[in-house]
């Protein structure tokens, strides 16, 4: 409108002047589809927040007029990750509402923001358009696929259940030994044949044991896998483990590429693991094998899980910089590889092909 207005100024040409008038009205009318707010309350509501990999996602949307009187109809958007979906909302009278079913397609592991929801005004020629949010966002978490493991195929994971601390208490399962009573002590913790020998009372004292803690270390960096497929395996490796460790009763530390998260339930862990990403900027994986002692310094068992990329000594040099105490367990993932055990020192390394073959290849023996 403001070129033709200049051009008819330099020009003289009457047909640029009407040009500029029949724009500048069809800009005051875009301004009138546009005005107004339109009162609507918007729900998402999702059959499940948690989803497998492959498994589809339904949710639904409620949009109601909470208005007095009645709106027009309108469109309605709702980002969906990087997607965006959209649903015609036709005129709706007061207290009226519409219900859309939606689904979200869930082909890979992620984590999706859904919404916030935008009602969008616009006016036909589409050259103005208003957006306002309705709603605060949801999150969809998208869990990698894991595989169930049998108390036989984990026999390299067990077998630490409370190991001993150098802690002395008075209440635990592990015998330590004997001290004489003092005010306060429990009277069920005396040893009535010691007492009796010694002509004092005398107690029982205990060394404190800990539940096992499970660390794993998850090779993040794209150059220690071949293919983005060995990466979701490799998530998948760490998932299976960690699902079964928790359901042992052990402890969780699941370390990324920039921090480490504590997992103490079965959501919480595959959470966590469903919007981790290889990172270029993550360190390689025997450069994060140092921070395990930091964030895990009790761990009984570390398993380190990485790409087909890793060799044995990377995995070596790694194990060198574990916990002294702790059980060490390398699984590299590999599909062009077969099944394989192998030690290393004190390191045990696996190779595994498809997810399937975690099992065999944790039983002891192989």
């Amino acid at each position: 409108m403001t070129a033709a207005v200049a051009l008819g100024l330099v020009l003289g040409w009457r047909e640029l002047w009407a040009a500029a008038w029949v724009l500048a009205v069809l800009f005051l009318a875009a301004i009138g589809f546009v005005l107004g707010k339109a009162r609507y309350d918007v729900a998402i509501d999702l059959a499940s927040r948690r989803v497998v990999v492959g498994e589809q996602a339904v949710g639904r949307l409620l949009v109601r007029n909470a208005g007095a009187r009645p709106i027009s109809a309108a469109q309605v958007e709702l980002p969906v990750g990087r997607g965006l979906a959209t649903f015609q909302v036709p005129r709706l009278g007061a207290g009226e509402e519409l219900e859309e079913l939606f689904t979200v397609p869930t082909q890979r592991r992620a984590v999706l923001q859904l919404g916030p929801v935008r009602s969008v005004k616009a006016d036909p020629l589409n050259l103005m358009r208003r957006a306002a949010g309705l709603n605060d966002p949801t999150e969809l978490y998208v869990h990698p696929r894991v595989v169930q493991l049998a108390n036989s195929s984990t026999g390299l994971l067990r077998d630490l259940d409370g190991l001993a601390r150098q802690n002395i208490s008075n209440d635990d399962i592990a015998f330590h030994a004997l001290r004489q009573y003092a005010p306060g002590d429990d009277r069920r913790h005396i040893h009535w044949k010691s007492s009796a020998r010694a002509q004092n009372l005398m107690v029982r004292q205990f060394e404190e044991t800990r539940r096992s803690q499970v660390a794993i270390l998850l090779a993040s960096r794209p150059g220690e896998y071949a293919e983005p497929e060995e990466f979701e395996l490799a998530v998948s490796v760490a998932g299976s483990v960690g699902v079964h460790a928790l359901a042992d009763g052990k402890a969780i530390t699941l370390l990324g590429p920039h921090r480490a998260m504590a997992r103490h339930t079965k959501g919480q862990l595959l959470d966590g693991l469903s919007g981790v990403e290889l990172d270029e900027r993550a360190r390689p994986l025997q450069d994060q094998a140092g921070t395990v002692s930091a964030h895990a310094p009790g761990a009984s068992v570390v398993v380190l899980v990485a790409g087909s990329r890793v060799g044995p000594e990377q995995l070596t040099r790694a194990s060198s910089r574990l916990p002294l105490a702790a059980h060490r367990l390398a699984v590299t993932v590999d599909p062009s590889s077969g099944l394989r055990r192998r030690t290393s020192g004190d390191l045990t390394l696996l190779t595994v092909p498809t997810l399937e073959d975690l099992g065999t290849a944790l039983r002891k023996g192989i």
